[in-house]
């Protein structure tokens, strides 16, 4: 019972920033939790550590994660409301997967790439390789996750649910594709 004081001083903490200060506290938290799956997904892999996608997560996550999402999921709940919309959450949905995601997937691709140092010729070469792999896997293993974020999660707390769960994501992709190395050397 002793761990449980700091962990609700802690949570009540972030929930007042949130409160008071909405994106600062999204875009710090989306940079945490971005540079923190970052190095995790490179320890899982085995590889050696890299500061530069480290550093281009944090930036990455500090600039954009936490305030695009935000202002989307405005913009989604302005779009979309319950009392007014029929079948709000199914039309949330489809904006936020065939467009929203879509969108975000191309620009999240180009940015990283370019924070990690890479030309702009580079950039758009990484970009068009891994887009349709990409966008296909958000599809395929993000959606269940989306609609629980906007059926049951609520909108201040939707980027952060998300951000957990692309932590989740990033270390699927790196155990997956420490399982396809080891395919290949053996």
């Amino acid at each position: 019972m002793a761990l449980s004081k700091p962990i609700m001083n802690l949570l009540a903490s972030y929930l007042q920033n949130l409160y008071l200060h909405p994106i600062k506290t999204k875009s710090i938290t989306s940079c945490v939790v971005g540079s923190s799956a970052s190095i995790a997904s490179q320890l899982v892999a085995g590889d050696s550590l890299r500061l530069d996608p480290v550093l281009a997560y944090g930036l990455y996550g500090l600039l954009f994660g936490g305030s695009i999402p935000h202002y989307f999921y405005e913009l989604v709940e302005r779009i979309f409301p319950e009392e007014v919309v029929a079948f709000p959450l199914a039309k949330k949905l489809l904006f936020e997967r065939l467009i929203f995601a879509p969108i975000m997937q191309a620009f999240s691709l180009y940015t990283l790439a370019r924070f990690e140092g890479k030309n702009h010729q580079a950039a758009l070469k990484q970009l068009f390789a891994l887009y349709s792999t990409v966008l296909q896997a958000n599809w395929k293993w993000l959606t269940l996750f989306q609609v629980i974020n906007m059926a049951f999660v609520p909108p201040m707390l939707r980027v952060l649910f998300m951000n957990l769960v692309g932590f989740g994501w990033a270390m699927f992709v790196a155990t997956k594709r420490r399982q396809q190395n080891q395919k290949k050397s053996t």
